[in-house]
């Protein structure tokens, strides 16, 4: 946040292959390719089994080329195992092919390949649409080819648009779990990444001419996203995909435009985490969490800003929830305003109907920008187990580019304590992050890191995404080794079943202020 500023089934064409010894699939999913005649199905495997599958360290981009080299958008921000989805995509070279990775642990490879294309014929699209009411860019291409994802196993997927000029960019797809009884959550934030998506020149934050005033108030899932295609799944999410299936716990995926939906897969979830950056929330998908919440789920918020704006998804050309509706200050102009004020699209601590997230996160987003030490408080908290940390320790750079903090006269449910408190200097005023975990009456525990980069810190010093922020080996240690206790306690069931409760520190570490 940068301030101011189920589905019927559809007729498939199965072009499924088994790549001869190597035990990989790979197929040619689309119309109007004939099938092979060595073709057959893959048999669906669940992601355990999944995780013990050979893995290939080609799937990130080698050259991305000029914007329009190639680029595409699918016609679902997640799939169910075995359904359709449609890949939209315009390319100035002749053809393209695609690949469809499945991003784990895989023995240190990061991902597997699922499925391959054949060469599919290329062509330059027309020029984007702009709905000037809401000032929303549509591409709205007509589909190029049809994925059936028959065999795919339940996960995080990147689609590889690779022309024949050698460009390359991403996709993200999720292939969502129906149950998740019994396993920790993953819950990726499409309604964020479309947010940030400045693609056709405007995104919830700025119009083609960068001002504020002229910025979208509603974005829609049917363009590209910018730049590489998935820069805010790489990273701010995968690098904890891939360090929960190397822990081997029982996972589950899906969106928060999924749970909006339907929140069934939260039914019976030993936990949930939120990624690291997850801005974006319709009050469904707040009520529902909250729900799971005190139903015993625990609830891991893995970045900060997290629940900040109130949202609204809207139809787009040909499907439902294709717009993110977020008229943020301007929400008088809402047509929610004089109806329905508690779904007026605005900060959810703002009003009409004020509600901070702080009742959920337990921490209240304060500020942009910041670039600070990490410094722990509560040295001997179980969270830190095994990193040999003691109080006041600090990791330079963890803290940023967002951050949050307790607010010692905010809502929060249940007892809370701070586990880290790091002085931090935003916009010439002095503050906090805090890191701060508590316990519900379900028993459910919630930890907030309160900060953007923890997500980020699983890689420090490793240059993966070519930014670390200055960060280092040392805290890549730390983050990891904390996440690693976080996920493995979580995954248990509710948190005061196999743990301490939190001790409540509040007053002890703000006194009677509120620096």
């Amino acid at each position: 946040m940068i301030p101011a500023r189920g589905i019927p089934p559809l007729d498939r064409r199965r072009f499924l292959a088994l790549c001869a010894g190597a035990g990989l699939g790979t197929a040619a999913a689309c119309t109007p390719v004939p099938p092979r005649a060595n073709t057959r199905p893959l048999l669906r495997t669940l992601p355990e089994a999944e995780r013990d599958a050979a893995g290939t360290a080609d799937w990130r981009i080698g050259s991305a080329g000029p914007p329009d080299a190639v680029t595409g958008y699918t016609d679902q921000v997640s799939v169910a195992p075995g359904e359709e989805c449609g890949l939209h995509v315009s390319t100035t070279a002749a053809s393209f092919r695609v690949s469809a990775f499945r991003v784990g642990w895989y023995g240190g490879k990061q991902a597997r390949l699922i499925w391959a294309s054949p060469r599919i014929p290329g062509s330059a699209q027309p020029p984007p649409l702009l709905l000037p009411a809401t000032r929303t860019v549509r591409a709205d291409w007509p589909a190029s080819l049809s994925l059936d994802t028959t065999g795919w196993p339940e996960g995080a997927y990147l689609l590889r648009l690779e022309a024949d000029t050698g460009h390359q960019r991403h996709i993200p797809l999720i292939v969502r779990s129906a149950e998740g009884a019994g396993r920790t959550v993953l819950l990726h934030a499409p309604a964020t990444w479309q947010a940030y998506n400045r693609w056709g020149g405007y995104s919830l934050y700025a119009g083609s001419s960068g001002a504020y005033a002229t910025r979208s108030l509603a974005v829609s899932f049917d363009r590209p996203y910018d730049g590489n295609g998935a820069e805010k799944f790489l990273v701010y999410e995968w690098a904890l995909v891939v360090l929960a299936e190397r822990l081997r716990i029982p996972l589950a995926y899906t969106t928060g435009v999924d749970v909006h939906r339907d929140p069934s897969v939260l039914r019976g979830a030993h936990a949930l985490v939120c990624l690291g950056h997850d801005e974006y929330w319709t009050p469904e998908q707040r009520a529902y969490v909250t729900r799971a919440r005190d139903a015993g789920t625990n609830v891991a918020f893995l970045g900060a800003n997290t629940c900040f704006r109130r949202v609204r998804l809207e139809d787009g050309e040909g499907a439902g929830d294709r717009t993110v509706v977020c008229y943020k200050t301007s929400y008088r102009a809402d047509p929610s305003y004089a109806s329905a004020p508690a779904l007026v699209t605005t900060d959810y601590r703002s009003p009409p109907a004020a509600d901070p997230e702080s009742s959920l996160t337990g921490v209240l987003y304060e500020g942009y920008p910041v670039d600070a030490p990490y410094v722990v408080h509560a040295a001997d908290h179980w969270l830190y187990d095994g990193t040999g940390v003691r109080p006041g320790d600090a990791f330079a750079h963890l803290v940023g580019v967002e951050y949050d903090r307790v607010m010692p006269v905010s809502p929060v449910p249940g007892p809370l304590e701070i586990t880290a408190h790091s002085p931090v200097v935003c916009v010439g005023r002095p503050s906090h992050s805090d890191s701060a975990y508590y316990t519900a009456p379900s028993g459910a525990g919630v930890f907030a890191t309160g900060t953007m980069r923890w997500v980020e810190g699983l890689l420090a010093g490793t240059g993966e995404l070519g930014r670390d922020h200055g960060m280092d080996g040392r805290t890549r240690a730390f983050v990891t080794r904390t996440t690693e206790n976080l996920l493995r306690a979580f995954a248990q069931g509710p948190a005061t079943r196999t743990g301490p409760p939190p001790r409540p520190n509040v007053e002890q570490v703000y006194g009677g202020g509120t620096v």
